[in-house]
């Protein structure tokens, strides 16, 4: 099965939270107006495309039927269909052209940070480039141990500290061993629960200070990991986190079998930082940089 056909199951449900919601409140032949404009509303605000996309949309929608332009559930899903794609416009891979680059990854507990962080460094190893893990999360002794399994599987040099550590110490110390070795990509992992002393942004706010110590341009990339099962909550963290730490990409995690993949729409309208990958699975390769075309495609087709 190729890529896009593993797409399109996985993202099932979503189709049927929208565009099988859609299609029973149009059926062919019926008539749109504004009592069905509020009904397809109603449909993709409870589908997590968030208030803001919505909104956008179904104005677009009233405008269109004022103008004798909407006439069937077709015209309405291609509509739709252009502006959800258009929401995702001007998606930005992955930019790690300097050696070593540096990803620092935040997120909160619980949404696949550290399993996100080894499939990066499969991807990377399958590259042919080095990897060094910073097990910066050192609040939770299980995180270290989990990146250490991860680092040993993939292949990755690891740098950490016992439980407790300075978690910036952490970071700038790989982030100087990798200059020392000349590796490729630094990956720094994160906490992601606000702890008794540190209050969490702040810590990462330090984090990121401090790797500048070390290499001034770095990172070159601050990814937020969410988990796409979380809905709302995915959109809350997405608008803090950036708040604190100026994310330059998102990585939605478990979008397999969830009926919560319009958050990624709502995540994208709602602070404007691109989403960079999408976890469709567990196995090592199922973390794919994200194509806009393809996973509206892939919702409609």
């Amino acid at each position: 099965m190729g890529f896009f056909d593993k797409l399109k199951e996985k993202l099932t449900k979503t189709k049927q939270n929208i565009i099988e919601k859609i299609e029973a409140v149009v059926p062919v032949g019926k008539k749109i107006d504004e009592g069905t404009i509020e009904e397809i509303e109603e449909i993709l605000i409870s589908s997590d495309i968030g208030t803001k996309a919505t909104k956008d949309i179904i104005e677009i929608l009233k405008k269109k039927i004022k103008e004798g332009a909407l006439k069937d559930s077709k015209d309405v899903k291609e509509i739709l269909k252009d502006e959800l794609r258009k929401i995702l416009e001007n998606n930005t891979s992955l930019k790690l052209t300097q050696r070593p680059s540096v990803i620092l990854i935040v997120g909160v507990n619980g949404v696949g940070k550290t399993t996100t962080i080894g499939k990066l460094g499969y991807k990377f190893r399958q590259e042919g480039k080095s990897v060094v893990f910073a097990a910066a999360d050192t609040f939770r002794a299980a995180a270290i141990e989990q990146l250490e399994i991860w680092a040993n599987k993939v292949g990755a040099d690891i740098i950490k500290n016992k439980s407790g550590a300075d978690p910036a110490a952490v970071a700038f110390d790989a982030t100087e061993y990798a200059k020392a070795k000349n590796k490729d990509i630094v990956i720094i992992d994160t906490a992601g629960r606000l702890h008794t002393k540190f209050p969490l942004m702040e810590e990462l706010k330090k984090v990121s200070r401090v790797i500048k110590k070390s290499i001034p341009e770095a990172p070159h990339e601050t990814l937020l990991i969410v988990d796409a099962t979380t809905g709302q909550n995915a959109i809350r963290q997405a608008v803090l986190f950036n708040e604190a730490v100026n994310l330059t990409g998102v990585v939605v995690t478990k979008l397999d079998g969830t009926a919560k993949g319009g958050v990624i729409f709502a995540i994208k309208k709602e602070i404007g930082v691109p989403i960079k990958m999408i976890g469709i699975g567990e196995g090592e390769d199922d973390l794919k940089e994200f194509n806009a075309q393809e996973f509206v495609d892939a919702i409609f087709d």
